[in-house]
C-alpha cells in the first residue's frame, strides 16, 4: 500500500512514517497543500492522510484539487480540530473519514482498512494463488499454512503481483508500489528484490513462479 501523508509537524510526520513503514506501507510525505498536490501527481496512492492546518492553508482545499485531477483515492483527515462543526465541515468537504489528534495508531490502521473496503476500492483482505496465501491486513504470507517470512519490500512486490495475478505488471507500477519518492534506488534494485523473492518461493515449493519480460514487467503465475 502506498500512502500520501500531508503533515507539517516534523515530529508527527516522522512518527507516522516510521509506524506505517513497519506495516509494510510506502509513504510519500508533503508538508503543504501545494507540495501535496505536486506529490500526488508523481505517483499512484491508495489513500491520503491529510492534516487540516497547513502552512499554506486549510488541508481541505486539497481534496477538490485532487478530484479535479482524477485522483479518487480515499482521504482521512488527521487533525486537532475536532469539534462537531469542524468534523462535519471535513466530511462535507470531501473527506472519507475524520480522526482527531491525539489518536491510537491501531485506530488509524483500522480506519484505513475500512475506507479501502468501501465500494469502488478493490482491496481484498486475502489473496491466494497456488499454495500461497497473503493476508493483506495482517501482513502475513503462508505456503500451505506455514508462515513464510519476507522483508518489507519483497512482501510489497508479492502483494502487487498477487493483486494482479496472471497479468503482466509493468515495472513502473511495481516501482510505485515498492518505493517512495524519497527512496534512493539503483537501476537494478527492483530486479534484486524480485530475484530474492523468486528464490524463496521456489525454495518453499509455493506452486507459483515469477516470470519477467526484460525491461517491461513481471507476471505471477501458478505452476502446472
Amino acid at each position: 500500500m502506498r500512502l500520501l501523508l500531508v503533515e507539517d509537524e516534523p515530529e508527527m510526520a516522522s512518527a507516522l512514517r516510521a509506524a506505517l513503514r513497519k506495516h509494510d506501507m510506502v509513504i510519500d510525505h508533503a508538508a503543504t497543500v501545494a507540495e501535496a498536490l505536486e506529490t500526488s501527481m508523481a505517483g499512484a496512492h491508495d489513500a491520503v492522510l491529510l492534516d487540516r492546518r497547513l502552512p499554506d492553508g486549510d488541508g481541505l482545499a486539497l481534496i477538490p484539487q485532487l478530484r479535479a485531477r482524477g485522483k479518487g483515492m480515499p482521504v482521512i483527515m488527521l487533525t486537532a480540530r475536532g469539534n462537531l462543526g469542524e468534523r462535519i465541515a471535513g466530511l462535507d468537504g470531501g473527506a472519507d473519514d475524520y480522526l482527531t489528534k491525539p489518536f491510537a495508531f491501531e485506530e488509524l490502521l483500522a480506519r484505513l482498512r475500512a475506507v479501502l473496503r468501501r465500494p469502488g476500492e478493490v482491496h481484498p483482505a486475502m489473496v491466494r494463488l497456488g499454495r500461497v496465501s497473503l493476508d493483506i491486513d495482517h501482513r502475513e504470507v503462508r505456503v500451505d499454512g506455514l508462515l513464510l517470512e519476507l522483508p518489507r519490500r519483497e512482501l510489497l512486490v508479492l502483494e502487487t503481483l498477487m493483486r494482479r495475478m496472471g497479468r503482466m505488471v509493468p515495472r513502473a507500477i511495481l516501482m510505485e508500489a515498492v518505493f517512495g519518492l524519497d527512496d534512493e534506488i539503483q537501476a537494478n534494485t527492483l530486479d534484486s528484490h524480485i530475484s530474492r523473492l523468486r528464490r524463496k518461493l521456489l525454495g518453499a515449493d509455493a506452486g507459483v513462479m515469477i516470470n519477467g519480460v526484460r525491461g517491461v514487467g513481471y507476471v505471477l503465475q501458478e505452476t502446472p
